[in-house]
């Protein structure tokens, strides 16, 4: 045990030393690929390896390859850090080793995931009475929510999906921005529905769906189970669906809505921002992540249901052997995960650490940076081609390839770390504000770099 303790002790540390290294190491660091191949490769030993030699192995062969996605001029992919405690909590939750299935393989993480779930709902404004599921990010709370959608829509329809499956059932419409995020289609893709079932809605000159074309789709199609999937947080643009309204839309036509919000929703955590979410806790589903602006360990989702009753029979399952289940829905009921590790220690401990003012403040600044961020490019001659509303900025340098140049020489430059993307029919540098160490002088020092990079 001894030994055991040393090699956490060690692993603890080399953690610590690489988080504190964050600031000041490159951010993309020049990748050969097929060397860090070579450094994982090779026979597999025959005998045993002590388990310092192959911590020791690991840490040299991974370091080389290492991104430092978790420090503070870090603006791709929406990803943010991980907090000081979540962190802890999640080498703890390792640790323990925790199966979250339910309440008698882990009553602690189930205990953990509805403490957690109940301060979430707080923060974000959804109806206490949901029900939350722990998922691995936006991807698995997309379709968790949309199969609670499906089962309810075609229960209303008088079919029972989970039994009779679809061949034969009603036909499903489902309504959708035409700037939706890529998980939609995929969790229609995996729910059976396929992508032409999407029928898409025009958006507004910053990415919201248009309300006007909403109400025109809605009152074009025949009557029949209707699934609208809104947005809390355009990917490129940061902009949020009018929710009211288009709730309200929804809920005189009869259909379900769905929020996919996996980093705007926690606009409503902030009050500064919170207008932009107005009318959330009128739909009937969200998905949102932790690991973005939360600042969880990856990985770290969250789905909630405003009807518990059909989250759970979508996702559900009872077998004899299993000790514990088919009773009150918790853990594995809730997600398409049973064996499941304990991301809600995680959630819990970064939560606590943050407080409600704490969440508000991360909003908030991150805000204030990526309008920092605009004004600093916009001063430097270039173009700012959305109205920054969130911590999304999207960036011209003149032509598309120009633009594609500047990118990849900031990344290879490694000051700071952007993505391209592409955004009615531009390439646009793609600058997203989500890590809580993130400082006005990373913002100021990465303008620098992006300045000398397009010069």
């Amino acid at each position: 045990m001894e030994e055991l303790g040393h090699l956490f002790r060690s692993a603890a540390g080399h953690a610590a030393a690489y988080r504190r290294s964050l600031p000041d190491r490159p951010v993309g660091p020049p990748i050969d690929l097929d060397a860090l191949i070579a450094a994982f490769s090779g026979p597999l030993p025959s005998a045993p390896t002590p388990a310092d030699r192959v911590l020791a192995d690991l840490l040299a062969a991974a370091e080389p390859g290492l991104v430092a996605s978790a420090g503070p001029r870090y603006f791709g992919f929406v990803v943010g850090g991980a907090s000081p405690a979540a962190t802890a909590a999640d080498i703890l939750a390792a640790g323990w080793d925790q199966l979250a299935t339910n309440t008698v393989t882990s009553p602690a993480a189930v205990a953990a995931e509805a403490a957690a779930g109940a301060w979430l709902k707080e923060l974000l404004g959804i109806p206490p009475s949901a029900s939350t599921g722990f998922v691995t990010g936006g991807q698995a709370a997309n379709t968790a929510g949309l199969a609670a959608a499906r089962h309810q829509v075609l229960a209303d329809a008088g079919w029972d999906v989970e039994r009779r499956g679809l061949l034969g059932a009603p036909r499903i419409r489902v309504i959708a921005g035409e700037e939706r995020h890529v998980t939609v289609d995929r969790s229609l893709r995996l729910l059976g529905l396929g992508t032409d079932v999407v029928e898409p809605v025009p958006a507004g000159p910053n990415g919201a769906i248009d309300l006007d074309a909403l109400a025109e789709r809605l009152r074009a199609g025949s009557p029949g189970p209707t699934v609208v999937c809104l947005q809390a947080g355009n990917v490129n643009t940061g902009a949020c669906d009018p929710l009211r309204e288009a709730c309200e839309l929804v809920r005189r036509h009869g259909g379900w809505v769905h929020v996919d919000g996996a980093f705007g929703l926690w606009a409503a955590a902030a009050p500064g921002t919170r207008h932009l979410v107005d009318g959330l806790e009128l739909a009937d589903s969200w998905a949102c992540d932790g690991h973005k602006w939360l600042n969880l360990p990856y990985d770290s989702g969250f789905v909630f249901c405003a009807r518990p009753y059909a989250h759970a029979a979508a996702m559900s399952f009872a077998a004899a052997y299993l000790v514990g289940s088919g009773g009150e829905p918790v853990g594995a009921d809730l997600t398409a995960e049973s064996s499941r590790r304990a991301r809600g220690f995680a959630a819990w401990a970064g939560l606590r650490e943050l407080g409600r003012d704490g969440v508000a403040a991360l909003v908030e600044r991150c805000c204030a940076l990526a309008r920092r961020f605009a004004e600093g490019l916009t001063a430097a001659g270039f173009e700012v081609a959305n109205e920054v509303v969130l911590n999304q900025v999207l960036v011209g340098f003149g032509d598309d390839a120009r633009t594609d140049r500047v990118v990849a020489a900031v990344q290879a430059d490694g000051t700071c770390w952007a993505g391209g993307t592409t955004w009615r029919g531009r390439r646009l540098m793609r600058i997203s504000v989500s890590n809580a160490t993130t400082t006005e002088a990373d913002v100021d020092r990465s303008v620098a770099a992006i300045t000398r990079a397009a010069a």
